[in-house]
């Protein structure tokens, strides 16, 4: 048994306008699963889930995000010094806004989305070059070892790197983007982006609900009510739900 990150689901007053960002900031296309929610995925006969690629789902809630900077961010991958500028040009021009999060000089361009939620363009790196448009969803927390130990038990994906400073995880078959834990401090408010993890075809939920509670995750009641995932948080309280198999 096991489950498998499939998705970023990002809190949004406009989730429309929020998903036409992301999928034009990414090539990718848009489509809806109900009232309230957009759906961002790749083109050309893309079929989820597929770890190619791990998707966007943006998911209108009443609350603006509040001036925290999110535990969860994406890297967007470039592969050139002049695709990097372009990008990011093109970014500001779909909404993006440069933003400082103490990042002093460095390689990178941490930019945001038009509510506020940050993420990174990335210089060219080689690791990076056939990751996808998103190059790693990346993750604060306080202890990346721990972190290390949860989320390579609680999915398929193998862990690559880990020390005191960082942990990292890809999907076992070499493909699509990085997940990464990087040491920063005790996460204190709910997050806007979270991943929603999938059971393989076969695979019991319940089961695998019941598994991930002895690695140490909890039930979270987010209102939710009834629903067909369950919401759950991981030793360091970082959100996440398990989805029902459609």
């Amino acid at each position: 048994m096991a489950l498998r990150p499939v998705q970023v689901n990002i809190k949004a007053l406009d989730d429309s306008a929020v998903g036409r960002f992301w999928a034009e900031a990414l090539g990718w296309g848009l489509s809806s699963e109900g009232p309230g929610v957009t759906n961002v995925e790749p083109l050309g006969g893309f079929v989820w889930p597929d770890p190619v690629a791990v998707c966007i789902d943006v998911v209108k809630v009443p609350h603006p995000k509040t001036a925290t900077k999110n535990r969860v961010h994406l890297d967007l991958a470039t592969t050139s010094a002049a695709h990097q500028t372009e990008l990011v040009a093109r970014l500001q021009a779909l909404g993006a806004t440069p933003v400082d999060v103490g990042q002093g000089d460095v390689p990178w361009t941490v930019l945001a989305d038009p509510e506020g939620n940050e993420f990174c363009v990335l210089e060219p790196r080689e690791i990076n070059k056939d990751t996808g448009p998103i190059a790693t969803v990346v993750v604060d927390c306080e202890d990346p070892r721990a972190m290390a130990r949860f989320w390579d038990e609680a999915t398929d994906w193998t862990l690559h790197e880990v020390d005191d400073e960082h942990a990292v995880l890809r999907s076992a078959k070499g493909v699509g983007p990085y997940l990464e834990f990087l040491r920063k401090g005790p996460k204190t408010v709910p997050d806007r982006l979270h991943l929603d993890l999938l059971p393989y075809a076969g695979d019991d939920k319940a089961a695998e609900v019941a598994r991930l509670r002895t690695l140490g995750a909890v039930d979270m009641d987010l209102g939710q009510g009834d629903v067909s995932w369950t919401c759950m948080a991981d030793p360091e309280g970082h959100e996440f739900c398990v989805l029902g198999r459609s």
